[in-house]
């Protein structure tokens, strides 16, 4: 069983999920609310990027990453914004 996240922390990673499913949404699922948990697998990677200080370019490549190898499509350039939201919840809500 995993350790409870120190309040921040939870915070935190409640934002990162909702920033992955607003904003990132690579396969186009976020009006199906069916679908809620669809990107929460990929969550703790990308949270603990975050936690650990990596920048928005570090955090870009893992996003472009996993579409491409994970989930089999192409990436644009729009997952640098998305990874620059991660990187700003963290400022804002941890520093």
């Amino acid at each position: 069983m995993g350790k409870k996240l120190p309040p921040e922390e939870l915070e935190l990673y409640k934002a990162i999920d909702e920033i992955l499913w607003r904003d990132w949404d690579p396969i186009g699922v976020n009006d199906m609310p069916e679908a809620r948990d669809e990107y929460q697998s990929y969550l703790p990677h990308i949270f603990r990027l975050a936690v650990d200080g990596k920048d928005a370019e570090h955090i870009s490549s893992s996003l472009v990453a996993t579409i491409e190898g994970n989930i089999g499509l192409g990436a644009s350039k729009e997952h640098f914004r998305v990874a620059s939201k991660i990187v700003s919840a963290k400022n804002e809500i941890i520093g």
